[in-house]
């Protein structure tokens, strides 16, 4: 119980150190990040790119989404503007991972040290900082948890069981995947947690792969959330954001094996195979739609509002 119990201990860390960096970026540079988001959405290509570097900034896909439909409500973007951005925050989430990926144990404390240090400041900026450095260093020390718990918890029978299905089922492991990430809101934790348990040898590569791909669908609950009374726009907008990340990984399902077969050339530690897969994944996969975007911004609109849209 008491593993089990860390381990929640260590999600609402890293839950609480993402929401801490999110916070500390977005308040350094809120105006301007809105106005250049919502200036660069002239052509699927360039809102691709601005979605991208957005939400490499904000290491949050959802929290992108969420300001994209405050945009659309607030009529500085429409829903064919924000195909691109979808396209874009796919591709920018998977900073994130490659960031978690790497190994900065010995700095974890000073992080921590400085960012707790700035953040009493008076200073806003100054405080902002402190949120960074300190969210940084909560995400990094939930990572070492999860890796240092994975082994523990399968000591569990119900998590020993759990494995064990996900292990033989991919669409076990596909629906775990999105469930949990649209109860936790994030699909950087979900990823997180995946990497822990890989690392340890206690789920296998094409199982955690396939969970990852679901954690793609599962954050799509939160944009559907924000645009629930925002207008029209902004829900055709959550819808197209379901639709993509959902036929990528319907399309991407059938060679879960195949690649898993060839991860190991990607990467020496299979955590960062994990990372590496998800940026391919979300690279190509976006890069493919690119050029039906609008073709794409009429089928949804043709499903979900047929009545004329901007």
């Amino acid at each position: 119980m008491i593993y089990l119990t860390m381990f929640i201990l260590f999600v609402s860390i890293f839950l609480l150190g993402m929401m801490m960096l999110r916070k500390g970026l977005f308040s350094l540079s809120a105006d301007s990040m809105k106005d250049w988001l919502a200036r660069m959405t002239g052509t699927p290509l360039k809102g691709l790119l601005a979605g991208a570097i957005v939400t490499a900034l904000l290491h949050s896909s959802s929290a992108v989404m969420v300001l994209t439909i405050g945009l659309i409500s607030a009529g500085m973007l429409t829903f064919r503007q924000s195909i691109g951005i979808i396209l874009g925050s796919n591709i920018g989430t998977t900073f994130t991972l490659e960031i978690i990926t790497i190994n900065i144990d010995i700095f974890i404390v000073p992080l921590a040290v400085i960012g707790a240090a700035l953040m009493v400041l008076s200073n806003e900026r100054s405080q902002n900082i402190g949120r960074i450095s300190f969210g940084m260093a909560a995400v990094f020390a939930a990572m070492r948890g999860f890796s240092y718990l994975a082994v523990p918890l399968t000591s569990l029978p119900i998590v020993e069981h759990t494995l064990e299905q996900l292990n033989h089922s991919l669409f076990l492991s596909l629906a775990a995947g999105t469930v949990l990430t649209a109860i936790i809101q994030s699909s950087t934790a979900m990823s997180g947690i995946l990497m822990g348990f890989l690392s340890e040898g206690t789920i296998e590569f094409a199982s955690a792969l396939t969970a990852m791909l679901g954690a793609n669908i599962g954050t799509c609950a939160t944009a559907l959330l924000a645009s629930a009374g925002a207008g029209k726009e902004a829900r055709l907008t959550a819808y197209a954001h379901l639709w993509l990340n959902l036929a990528g990984t319907l399309a991407f399902l059938p060679f879960i094996n195949d690649y898993s077969s060839i991860a190991p050339l990607t990467a020496e530690r299979v955590e960062v195979q994990l990372a590496h897969a998800s940026v391919i994944f979300n690279i190509v996969s976006s890069i493919l739609v690119l050029p039906f975007a609008d073709r794409f911004g009429k089928l949804i609109i043709y499903f979900h509002g047929k009545e004329q849209v901007k």
